[in-house]
């Protein structure tokens, strides 16, 4: 049980990390939050989720081929 608990805290997306991080709030408040709101609304969250996921990617990815030095020989 560890184990899932240690890949999902470390190797998902980080969404709540980063939310945490911008705002203050610790991590394990925000996960707890999204659980409790993706059980009330039937699982909505899940879909804003993984908009943000796919939007820190997008960032990521975009922030690092702007400083690829490779992309310009």
């Amino acid at each position: 049980m560890h184990k899932i608990k240690n890949f999902i805290e470390w190797q998902v997306f980080g969404v709540c990390t980063a939310i945490g991080e911008k705002m203050g709030i610790a991590t394990s408040e925000i996960r707890r939050y999204f659980i409790y709101l993706s059980f009330l609304t039937l699982g909505s969250p899940v879909i804003f989720y993984m908009i943000l996921a796919f939007w820190m990617n997008m960032k990521n990815y975009i922030k690092n081929s702007r400083r690829n030095p490779l992309r310009y020989l």
